[in-house]
């Protein structure tokens, strides 16, 4: 009994030794892969990063200037401030790439008149958004940080700028023989000085926190003899008195150029140094710059956030005559010295906000379709065209009187994009996440010279560089009717309740049957040169779902009433558009094939693009509507090919909602696309649709060649306080070659205005129209198409164009060969044939060149 007893408490401690150890696998497992992971961070952080050099430049020529020179201009640099200036033979003029008394501004401050004298300007940030402005004047040519090479067509400059620590003429390294000489030329005190700082090593006696192999490798010459090497910590002052005793002593430059081949150390600083290069070239009657990025060194804690290049070339002082041109709308003047001081500057995005970028509020969105700007000063003018890069670009521009003495305009590059992580309460300040690398692009800006200050002759040089770049693409019309848009809403979406539910769907506001009787009557009364935008067709409304599968909407009509739509409106000799949005998803999900993990583009912090309409009392961001998304790059290029698919298979033409209005870059991170290949990758498509009708909105410059009709031109823009003229630069350019419409007349809050607008910028006429009352869109998101409705409408619509084809129609197919300001509300217009166009936008009637014309009207005289 006993034994049996004993053996059970045997068995049972066994098992309960058992039942122990079994509980403690799983902890010891997790302590050893705890262990390992402690083990790898550590070691992994203890691994040396590589350090990043930026190689320092060191102007070494002499002051013989550089010069540079064709048949039409004369390009002279100054090397010991890389200030230049360019002559325009035919003319005589001098334009100067800085103002020449800059340093004698008498109320810049020390910054700005180092700003006025440099050929360029840059900023950098910090990965708590800090930026912080470096001009290359005081950052690296006074200190002689930088390098020219001249070629057989170009000079390069390259810059090293920063805070770049100075160079003294003092020994780095001196033999035992050099230390007696030297010193043997000092009084006492000075020995006891150069002693302090100058430590002796003998490679054979070194201490226990000495490298042997890196003063090796360092110094050489350690190997055969002694070496006194001055202290790394050394600070300025120290140094500078150190250089006067040496130079007491005798010591030389070329003593010291010796001595540094003893010094094979290279000594970096964590201060930020950028090089930059900028390449001259002369190309007939222009002037190119170009910045290539894959010149630009910086270290990854200090990107690179904007440049400016010749931000004050050819500016005006106080002094003198003449404007600056900004592409705001068509375009805009800003008088030299408009006495607007207290008012802001002038900027203005090129091609509108880069959607792939966030903000969290959304005042005023600055845009411009085009990327040009002009100067005309005394009796001369240049154009500036944005070439590679302007997509990255904004324009600005100020009057004098505010930092300094001189009006200006230039265009400042946005270069390492940034997004803001959302941090909580782990960090006491914001922190950014800045792009990693940059593209393989360059900047490149071209300057026209101008023997002439009218802006026309400057907008008709600028149509010269548009149809030397696009050839054929860019060929005159054959219009003998004025062009009308008619933009026919089919649906729209609508919130219902479905059982006790709400539910997005389509409201139909015009069937096709519809919308060709409309076109049909409108036709029949008059109008002529039609382009119908048919929106709201497919995929629910105009605010369509993603466009992979396109489905008609159905209580519109079926496929073949769209067909017979397209075959009535082509019919008449009229053209038919298909509207469809390809760069954004609304209202999708994966029912619709939209999934947002991998159809989205990506922002730089890797997280989905999602983007929300913004309230315009409060700034702010609507949370009570839904948000949507902007695609992936090449998601938004297949729903533009699906889109001209849809097209052709009816025989119509294909407008783009989006594509040739919004330009997005896309930091997806297995496929990225800078917002520059963006623009190429539009560009290529819109070419590659020869063999379709195309229209656009707004009309981006790299777009525009290859289009038929581009509706919703911004023609006047925004009427900033500082801007004197608003002048139809772009209008002068491109009348004749392109048809392109203002906003919809009807519904754009002051048909009058838009009317008057249209005839003085030579734009055609744009409405909107559906078949439905105005009262279905009550409880809905579509109160701008309150207007529209066809039956209240269409009889403005006959009157109005009727009396435009009638006395504007013949000019549709010439070039606008002038504009000019009467006085501040009356323009008038010249076209080819000598036909002229009054506007009057007063409220009194103006009499000018022997005619009448009436208050807020038109007169055309032929």
């Amino acid at each position: 009994m006993r034994r049996e007893k004993s053996q059970e408490l045997i068995t049972e401690r066994n098992n309960k030794i058992k039942e122990t150890l079994k509980s403690l696998i799983f902890p010891s497992v997790l302590a050893a892969i705890i262990f390992g992971l402690v083990f790898f961070v550590i070691n992994y952080q203890n691994i040396e990063q590589p350090e990043e050099i930026v190689e320092i430049r060191a102007f070494a020529g002499d002051e013989k200037p550089i010069v540079m020179e064709n048949d039409d201009l004369k390009f002279t640099m100054d090397p010991l401030t890389t200030q230049f200036t360019v002559e325009v033979k035919e003319s005589g003029k001098v334009w100067y790439s800085n103002p020449q008394d800059a340093a004698d501004d008498p109320i810049a401050l020390p910054e700005e008149k180092n700003k006025l004298q440099s050929p360029l300007i840059m900023s950098y940030a910090v990965e708590t958004g800090l930026e912080t402005t470096l001009n290359c004047y005081d950052m690296s040519i006074a200190n002689g940080i930088y390098e020219i090479e001249q070629g057989d067509d170009y000079v390069r400059v390259d810059y090293s700028i920063g805070n770049v620590e100075k160079e003294y003429v003092i020994p780095p390294v001196m033999t035992m023989d050099s230390y007696k000489k030297w010193t043997a030329e000092m009084d006492d005190s000075d020995v006891n000085v150069v002693s302090q700082y100058y430590k002796k090593y003998d490679i054979n006696k070194l201490s226990p926190k000495d490298d042997k192999d890196e003063l090796l490798a360092n110094y050489p010459e350690l190997a055969n003899q002694k070496l006194y090497i001055l202290r790394s910590n050394t600070k300025e002052a120290v140094r500078k008195k150190l250089q006067g005793i040496f130079e007491d002593a005798g010591y030389t430059y070329e003593d010291f150029t010796a001595d540094k081949e003893l010094d094979l150390s290279e000594r970096s600083s964590d201060k930020p140094i950028f090089d930059i290069s900028m390449i001259y070239r002369l190309d007939g009657d222009d002037m190119t710059v170009e910045i290539p990025f894959s010149d630009m060194q910086y270290k990854s804690d200090y990107p690179i956030y904007t440049l400016t290049p010749l931000p004050y070339f050819g500016c005006g002082g106080t002094e003198d005559t003449g404007y600056m041109m900004v592409p705001e709308g068509g375009g805009s003047i800003i008088n030299f010295n408009n006495g607007k001081v207290s008012q802001n500057n002038y900027y203005a995005n090129v091609y509108g906000w880069d959607m792939c970028l966030t903000r969290k509020a959304v005042v005023h969105n600055t845009r411009t379709y085009y990327a040009a700007y002009g100067i005309a000063n005394g009796d001369d003018s240049f154009v500036c065209v944005l070439e590679d890069g302007r997509s990255y670009a904004a324009i600005q521009a100020d009057v004098a009187g505010k930092n300094h003495s001189y009006n200006f305009v230039n265009a400042i590059y946005s270069i390492c994009q940034r997004e803001q992580y959302d941090v909580g309460d782990i960090a006491n300040s914001d922190v950014y996440k800045y792009l990693d690398s940059l593209p393989d692009e360059s900047l490149a800006l071209r300057y026209s010279f101008i023997s002439g200050n009218d802006y026309v002759d400057m907008a008709k040089d600028y149509r010269d560089y548009l149809k030397d770049k696009y050839g054929q693409y860019l060929s005159m019309n054959t219009d003998s009717n004025a062009p009308v848009v008619i933009e026919v809403v089919g649906a729209v979406d609508k919130v219902k309740q479905v059982v006790g539910v709400p539910v997005s769907r389509p409201l139909k506001l015009t069937t096709f049957d519809e919308a060709g009787e409309m076109v049909t009557t409108l036709h029949d009364e008059g109008l002529n040169n039609i382009s119908v935008k048919l929106s709201g067709w497919c995929n629910g409304g105009v605010k369509q779902k993603i466009l992979k599968k396109v489905h008609v909407n159905s209580k519109l009509g079926s496929k073949k009433d769209l067909q017979e739509l397209a075959d009535t409106i082509g019919g008449m000799g009229a053209n038919l558009y298909l509207n469809g949005i390809t760069q954004y998803a609304w209202d999708s999900d994966i029912t619709d094939g939209f999934f947002s993990y991998t159809d989205a583009a990506k922002l730089i912090s890797k997280e989905r693009v999602k983007l929300m309409e913004y309230s315009r009392t409060t700034y702010a961001q609507r949370d009570d509507l839904d948000p949507y998304y902007l695609l992936h790059t090449d998601i938004a290029g297949q729903l533009s090919d699906n889109l001209s698919a849809q097209a052709q298979k009816y025989g119509v033409g294909a407008s783009f909602e989006n594509d040739g209005r919004d330009l997005s870059s896309d930091f997806y991170r297995k496929n990225p696309h800078s917002r520059e290949s963006v623009s190429k990758l539009q560009e290529e498509r819109f070419k590659g649709l020869d063999s379709t009708k195309v229209m656009i909105n707004m009309g981006n410059d790299y777009a525009v060649p290859y289009v038929d009709v581009v509706t919703e031109m911004d023609l006047r823009g925004s009427e900033y306080t500082i801007l004197d003229e608003y002048i139809p630069f772009y209008q002068l350019a491109l009348h004749g070659y392109i048809d392109y419409t203002g906003k919809p007349i009807n519904i754009c809050g002051n048909s009058e205005e838009a009317i008057l607008c249209a005839a003085e910028y030579g734009a055609g006429l744009s409405y909107t129209i559906m078949k439905e009352s105005a009262y279905i869109l009550q409880k809905t998101l579509y109160t701008e198409y309150y207007g529209s409705e066809f039956d209240s409408c269409h009889k403005d619509i006959d009157e109005t164009y009727n009396r435009y084809n009638s006395e504007l129609g013949h000019t549709f197919n010439q070039e606008m060969s002038s504009h000019v300001k009467l006085t501040e509300t009356v323009s008038c217009t010249e076209y080819e044939d000598g036909t002229r166009v009054y506007v009057n936008y007063g409220y009194e009637d103006y009499a000018a060149d022997g005619v009448t014309v009436p208050a807020r009207d038109y007169l055309v005289v032929r």
